[in-house]
């Protein structure tokens, strides 16, 4: 049974989401790029090929943050983009890079002769680029059928302009093998005390609780967020992420203490394990639950089937567990790429619920349309129950990498929090240093 259309998120719950990142976006001194690092991404730019601007025979090239053969994501983007060529007579020219490489070398790339459209992210992470220029107004590209107001809303940068045009979005929960908890007569926790009992009757039992694996840095920031809006509410998690609020307070002390009382119950030494591994250790059962977004089917190479999933336990009475990540994904016009006509022509269809079918018809794992009018019939039951939770949300934030300063994430959050894997005991030395970090670069 497929969903309906009226499934798909509900204008109050988005716009919860977008409301709330937009107050904390205009209180936010968005900081300056930096320019170095990497090199330029593969085979970006240079080649004056872009054809007619628009019409039949018109190129535009197309960036993605996803390299050739990599799996269901990849195939998703490369479907989209063949979709458009047979619909428009378009030619796409596609530069498929690698998640981290595509990441870590945003900032040059977009200052230097990039593609015309680039797969990217909804939150402060395209209201920087926006501020700083580096992305093209698509004012005139909405409304997009299909995409309602709060939809709108989450791609609006402070100028109140729109630069961002979404096509997916996936909850951050954590997720089981539906056998695994079968064969040992397990539920999905309601309580804290539920979860506690949960975690030691697993590890009485040879299971690791948790898989965890977090050597390319970010997925951590995943565990920091939930434990942050469990403890110390919504609110207090954006203005955090916002720089208004102290990172050597006790509301942040008190997550990683929080975090280290839960770190035996997680794989040891997760610096020198990817997401990818520790999905692989959950989907042999050698771990009872991760928490990481949806995405954690592709790396099982399978539709999950056998997977559900459980959003973060309440852990403060007076704090109900309702807030959760679910970052928005979708594309951004690069303002240095040579076919501005052509690029926005295209990221218009891109937001349509026929580029989604495309995408998700090109893949053995569809990802949740943004699109209302999107077919559901492809959805797994993880998705629809997905969308379910998403709707039902009061709050939903991005995700810290997208959610606060870039650089503040890239160069101290992601050592910082790798520090405390490494030295948990040392939480004030750590928090200070944050601290003292933060404070120059917001």
């Amino acid at each position: 049974m497929s969903l309906s259309r009226s499934s798909a998120i509900p204008r109050s719950a988005l716009t919860t989401m977008a409301a709330s990142r937009r107050t904390v976006l205009r209180g936010m001194a968005l900081s300056g790029l930096a320019v170095g690092g990497a090199n330029l991404l593969a085979a970006c730019g240079g080649d004056d090929d872009s054809g007619p601007s628009s019409g039949s025979g018109a190129t535009v090239k197309f960036g993605i943050n996803e390299a050739d053969g990599s799996g269901p994501a990849y195939d998703r983007l490369k479907g989209m983009a063949d979709a458009y060529t047979k619909e428009t007579d378009t030619k796409v020219s596609l530069n498929a890079v690698d998640h981290n490489t595509f990441q870590e070398s945003i900032n040059t790339y977009l200052q230097g002769t990039p593609d015309d459209v680039f797969t990217w992210f909804a939150g402060f992470r395209m209201a920087q680029f926006a501020e700083n220029g580096l992305i093209t107004d698509l004012s005139d590209v909405w409304p997009i059928d299909g995409l309602n107001d709060s939809f709108k809303q989450a791609s609006t940068a402070p100028d109140g302009k729109q630069y961002f045009v979404p096509v997916s979005y996936y909850p951050w929960a954590v997720f089981y093998r539906k056998s695994v908890f079968e064969k040992n007569g397990w539920v999905a926790p309601e309580t804290n005390d539920d979860f506690m009992a949960l975690m030691d009757d697993m590890q009485g039992k040879g299971i690791t609780p948790f898989a965890f694996g977090d050597k390319d840095g970010w997925p951590a920031m995943g565990t920091f967020d939930i434990l942050n809006m469990r403890l110390n509410g919504f609110d207090f998690h954006m203005s955090l992420m916002a720089g208004d609020e102290a990172w050597d307070g006790d509301e942040v002390k008190l997550v990683f203490d929080t975090w280290r009382t839960l770190l035996p119950y997680h794989q040891a030494d997760p610096l020198g394990r990817t997401w990818q591994e520790a999905a692989t250790a959950m989907g042999k059962g050698e771990c009872g639950m991760y928490l990481l977004g949806t995405f954690v089917v592709d790396a099982l190479g399978e539709n999950g089937e056998d997977l559900d999933f459980f959003t973060f336990p309440q852990l403060d009475s007076s704090i109900p567990a309702d807030s959760l990540d679910a970052p928005i994904d979708g594309f951004c016009v690069a303002a240095a790429g040579q076919n501005q006509e052509a690029g926005k022509e295209m990221i218009k269809w891109l937001g349509s619920a026929q580029a989604a079918d495309a995408g998700n018809n090109a893949a053995d794992a569809p990802f949740i349309a943004a699109n209302s009018g999107a077919s559901t019939s492809t959805y797994s039951d993880l998705q629809k129950k997905s969308v379910e939770v998403v709707s039902a949300a009061a709050n939903i934030a991005q995700f810290m990498d997208r959610d606060t300063n870039a650089d503040f994430a890239n160069t101290v959050m992601i050592p910082s929090i790798q520090e405390f894997l490494k030295n948990p005991d040392d939480i004030d030395g750590i928090t200070a240093s944050i601290q003292e970090q933060a404070n120059s670069i917001f």
